[in-house]
């Protein structure tokens, strides 16, 4: 009788390659999830609001795809109930490409409602794709955890450096029209490619149910981790959603140089997170957690103060790096906290993480409306005085925790 409920071999080896398949196919969706999160910092240049600002307009773009992503798990669960994640991450895909049209067709100086409404879709259409992927990589994340964080956090930082880029390249050559309808080629082709794939429906490992989940991200740990994750997020957000626009409007310089500015910031973070990999068994963790702590602060203040283009590089550089540093450190230290990985769990976890990205550009904008542009720096600057707070608590609950079984 138990011989004959085992999988045979020959389809166990099958379920296994799609699930492989599924996973690599899953987690190549960071790359474009960091274009479509990294696009409206860079395409605010091209609508010329550096010429014309308007803060609360900008600020109420930033809300609108917050808001885009944060009803977009709504949509997703059923979804990925009666479609799959094939359909789900093909749909993302789908819906990134008519934003891309929609923005194209109404840039400066159509009305700006209708940019509203397509930015609205950028972060559905993200929220989705961040959705389907959590569930696709969840085999890969089992086997391995810390590669499989290190690799999504690399192609996200990837797409995001990707699309400074190529709007940097293009921004004197094309139309802004020209520009995002090649940039919707992108979608659009991964839209083919998903549908097209050949992968299980559902993730074939078990998960646990939501009441269990919900229980742990009661736990101090969890909720110290949240926070953390939405004030460091929010910082690094608030950098990338206004770094090419304070530094055309407070420097002078040129667009295309602002926006290779924040290619480097996005080269900063991907090249520190994977640094980091290998710094962290090698250099005591209290020297890094300083340097990655105090390297942010000390870069908002260069960056307040400069009047050159290489104080603004240097600021770019010390920003990207530090803040690159503290959440892989943190991760280290209270991953054993969540023996499981739960896509729900942790996709919530990092809805919060994007929350706090496009919350903190957002109230940028209504606070430079009344402060001025500088107010850019003074944000990640408080931001990150809170994240070392977090740090500090989170350190004690790992402690506290620990002691009793280290007393038994």
């Amino acid at each position: 009788m138990p011989a004959a409920s085992q999988t045979p071999p020959g389809l166990e080896t099958t379920q296994g390659s799609l699930q492989g398949s599924m996973a690599r196919r899953g987690i190549s969706g960071l790359f474009l999830s960091g274009i479509l999160m990294a696009f409206l910092g860079s395409i605010l240049l091209a609508w010329r609001y550096h010429i014309d600002p308007n803060y609360l307009l900008i600020g109420t773009y930033f809300l609108l795809q917050n808001l885009g992503m944060l009803l977009a798990p709504l949509l997703a669960a059923p979804l990925l109930r009666r479609k799959g994640i094939r359909f789900v991450m093909a749909f993302a895909c789908a819906v990134a490409f008519l934003a891309m049209v929609l923005l194209a067709a109404f840039s400066p100086p159509s009305p700006f409602a209708w940019r509203m409404g397509g930015l609205f879709l950028i972060g559905l259409s993200a929220g989705l794709l961040n959705t389907s992927v959590f569930h696709a990589i969840t085999p890969v994340y089992n086997l391995n955890p810390a590669a499989t964080l290190s690799l999504a956090g690399a192609l996200y930082g990837l797409g995001s450096m990707t699309c400074a880029l190529f709007i940097a390249g293009t921004f004197f050559a094309y139309t802004v029209a020209v520009v995002l309808l090649i940039l919707a080629v992108v979608p659009a082709l991964a839209a083919i490619i998903y549908y097209r794939a050949k992968l299980p429906d559902e993730p074939v490992v078990k998960e646990v149910t939501w009441e269990r989940a919900l229980k742990d991200f009661k736990s101090p740990a969890a909720i110290l981790f949240a926070l953390l994750l939405f004030f460091q997020s929010g910082n690094e957000g608030a950098l990338a959603g206004w770094l090419p626009l304070f530094l055309t409007q407070r420097l002078g310089a040129s667009p295309a140089t602002s926006l290779f500015l924040l290619a480097l910031y996005w080269f900063a973070l991907l090249i520190g997170r994977v640094a980091a990999q290998w710094l962290l068994p090698r250099v005591r963790h209290a020297r890094l957690l300083a340097g990655a702590t105090l390297a942010p602060m000390f870069a908002c203040l260069v960056l307040l103060s400069t009047n050159n283009l290489f104080g603004a590089t240097v600021g770019v550089l010390l920003a990207g790096g530090g803040f690159s540093v503290i959440l892989p450190l943190v991760v280290e230290k209270i991953g054993d906290r969540f023996p499981y990985f739960h896509p729900g769990f942790f996709n919530g976890i990092f809805s919060i993480a994007i929350t706090g990205s496009l919350l903190a550009p957002a109230s940028l904008g209504y606070l430079a409306h009344f402060y001025g542009v500088g107010v850019v720096m003074g944000l990640p600057l408080a931001g990150s005085i809170m994240v070392v707070f977090l740090i500090i608590l989170i350190l004690l609950e790992a402690r506290l925790s620990s002691a009793p079984k280290s007393s038994t």
